[in-house]
């Protein structure tokens, strides 16, 4: 299975982590066209990303592996999630797991940000 990397990715290229069947990520995406902002759709859920990719994007981010869960997933509360403390247990179920990552994100150079609501699109974008 092909693996999509985040660090390796140009500073110049905007990458949307997308799930199609998502509203929001779908207004992100519209977002990104009307702006004419180029983008390279990655669709997560069709091509899991890596727990090491998933530590690259918490960095840019700026945020922890819960912050970057869908806590509200029955399969969130399925795995006992909320009582596991340990970063690297969480990545770990975000990798096994990537239904469980909030969407949608973008990402350019070390930048990255989780799109909802979609004004955080139209932020990043500057």
């Amino acid at each position: 299975m092909k693996s999509y990397n985040v660090t390796k990715k140009r500073n110049t290229m905007t990458t949307i982590w997308h799930n199609p069947k998502c509203s929001k990520s779908r207004e992100a995406l519209i977002l990104l066209e009307e702006k004419g902002v180029p983008a390279e759709v990655f669709k997560y859920l069709d091509t899991p990303p890596s727990r090491e990719e998933i530590a690259a994007l918490l960095t840019k981010l700026g945020l922890s592996a819960r912050e970057l869960m869908r806590t509200k997933e029955e399969l969130y509360k399925e795995l006992g999630l909320a009582k596991i403390e340990e970063e690297s247990v969480l990545i770990d179920a975000l990798a096994a797991h990537p239904k469980l990552i909030e969407r949608p994100i973008l990402i350019k150079g070390n930048r990255a940000v989780i799109g909802r609501p979609v004004e955080k699109v139209v932020e990043f974008l500057g």
